[in-house]
């Protein structure tokens, strides 16, 4: 008792009973808790054979995408949606079989993708509960890596062709380390492989081995568009505390920074929410993409880091006129060659540094309208592309991963 209250005198209430916090998590194994699969779902890429045989499928066919529950404005289940709206749009039948590794409420799951997905028809599964529905489809599509482990683990007798949609490079999203080794794994389950970016393709080419198949970037122009071509003020930063991958913590050391040198400009925030910060902030909560977009148009420069894939974020911003401050690798830099991109060193005066060079451009509304110019144009190319390789892979004996231009 007396080291706790020593604790409150020397470093506070909220410290103190963040390090309490974390002493119980580590001894009640709460952890065990977060492993994102049953136990009797982790694959062995040196344990699996060959998945049965199967005829050429010819018509329309039934697709199943495994894939975790989405929560609302998710933006790799809404990129991942896009590709199951185009293969219903040509006119085939499409499954999402939701694992939840805890066991959530199917209805509730559903009602989040139909709220927040509309225009989405697939039937929605329990894949835990309802494996034996792999066997009424005819290709089986990991969309990541816990779900190839369920993919390589549950499909079983299936014959569908198997196949993986990946959009990050997954193992950095740990440290080296169990989940770091069990996700890096996952590419080596001898499934068609699908890789979004050249980053994602090359990671796999270099680190894994594998050839894949390339497709490119979209954005969502229908929602994210200039609308507002005369002055602006401000930044804009996605908030979503412990992601450390899209680097939070980054960021807010650089918005510190960024605010004692620029303390008239707006900070505007979105998203989840967190711990208080110390300075003055203008937060919107989250925001529907056409609320997002009408942020973007008030705004002069973002943040859009990522750290395992270029963010979509970045784009979206420059479709609406924002300048985004993008951490800067080589691998960024070949999925999005816009010009008007302000590449940062990812540390914290980097990123303040070219938040400040551009809230004092002269330029203003001009870059604005130029950045809109020169975005791509939806994700129809992509889903297309998509749609395209696994109709192949359920109609004719696969071919060797071909490549098509980001």
């Amino acid at each position: 008792m007396s080291g706790l209250i020593d604790g409150l005198r020397t470093r506070g209430v909220r410290d103190t009973a963040q390090r309490v916090v974390a002493r119980l998590h580590r001894r009640l194994d709460v952890a065990e808790l977060d492993f994102p699969l049953l136990p009797g779902d982790v694959a062995d890429s040196l344990r699996l054979g060959p998945p049965p045989a199967r005829m050429p499928v010819a018509g329309p066919v039934r697709v199943g995408w495994i894939c975790t529950p989405p929560s609302p404005g998710s933006g790799g289940h809404t990129t991942l949606f896009r590709m199951v709206a185009e293969l219903e749009r040509q006119g085939h039948e499409c499954v999402l079989f939701l694992y939840d590794r805890h066991g959530g409420d199917l209805a509730r799951h559903e009602r989040v993708v139909r709220e927040n997905w509309p225009k989405l028809r697939a039937r929605v599964v329990d894949a835990a509960a309802d494996a034996h529905s792999f066997n009424t489809v005819d290709a089986l599509v990991a969309t990541g890596w816990q779900t190839a482990h369920v993919l390589a683990r549950r499909a079983g007798s299936s014959t569908a062709r198997r196949l993986y949609f990946v959009q990050d490079f997954e193992p950095f999203f740990y440290p080296r380390g169990s989940l770091y080794a069990l996700a890096e794994d996952s590419y080596r389950f001898g499934f068609r492989t699908i890789s979004l970016g050249r980053m994602v393709y090359e990671h796999l080419r270099i680190d894994i081995g594998i050839d894949t198949d390339l497709v490119g970037f979209g954005c969502d122009t229908d929602v994210y568009r200039l609308t507002n071509r005369g002055p602006r003020s401000g930044v804009v930063f996605y908030e979503k505390p412990g992601n450390d991958r899209r680097g939070y913590t980054l960021a807010r050391l650089a918005l510190e920074e960024f605010h004692a040198q620029h303390p008239t400009v707006p900070i505007h925030l979105y998203g989840d929410g967190g711990p208080a910060w110390p300075f003055p902030v203008v937060r919107h909560g989250r925001l529907s993409p056409v609320a997002l977009s009408e942020l973007y148009n008030q705004v002069i420069t973002g943040i859009a880091m990522s750290f395992t894939n270029i963010s979509l974020v970045a784009e979206e911003m420059l479709a609406a006129g924002v300048i985004p401050v993008v951490n800067d690798t080589p691998s960024a830099r070949a999925d999005l060659s816009h010009p008007d991109v302000a590449w940062a060193a990812p540390t914290p005066g980097g990123i303040a540094d070219a938040l400040g060079r551009a809230v004092t451009a002269a330029d203003v509304p001009d870059r604005a309208h130029t950045a809109s110019l020169l975005v791509r144009q939806g994700w129809r190319d992509t889903a297309s592309r998509v749609a395209d390789i696994v109709l192949d892979e359920v109609r004719a004996t696969p071919t060797a991963a071909t490549e098509v231009a980001s």
